[in-house]
């Protein structure tokens, strides 16, 4: 009864643990929401996306969540009219990064709500755990 409660507990731990790595590339990201390159023509800030991976926990046996990368998002750089701007090529532009902060708050909030989810499985586990040897020691 109490190995399968560990094993959730395990894997519910390893899913708050990618999702606080995933809410600490979106911090970044938003941090650099208007980082742009030095020179005309360098790149700005890309925004950086967090992949995650299932994979066997050998104790326990259970499923767990690894972070697998950190990537790069390949969509397009914005362009800003910014004549004055050290990285302005020779037409104004400057090339902004591709960061949204719509799409970075509507993540951070997801990682939050499935931070929190787990949280909550190992909350409940941890009450059953007790239950359970509470049960025991009646007997």
């Amino acid at each position: 009864m109490i190995d399968p409660l560990l094993a959730s507990m395990r894997t519910a731990a390893s899913g708050m643990q990618g999702q606080s790595m995933r809410m600490r590339v979106i911090s970044e990201n938003l941090a650099n929401i208007e980082a742009t390159g030095a020179t005309p023509g360098s790149d700005p800030y890309r925004r950086k996306l967090v992949s995650f991976q299932s994979t066997l926990d050998d104790v326990t046996g259970a499923s767990v969540v690894t972070v697998g990368r950190v990537l790069r998002d390949q969509t397009a750089f914005r362009s800003e009219f910014q004549p004055g701007h050290p990285a302005a090529n020779a037409a104004g532009y400057v090339s902004m990064p591709n960061v949204n902060m719509i799409v970075e708050v509507a993540d951070m909030r997801e990682a939050n709500r499935s931070y929190e989810a787990n949280l909550q499985v190992i909350k409940q586990s941890r009450d059953m755990i007790a239950m359970t040897i509470d049960l025991l020691k009646n007997q």
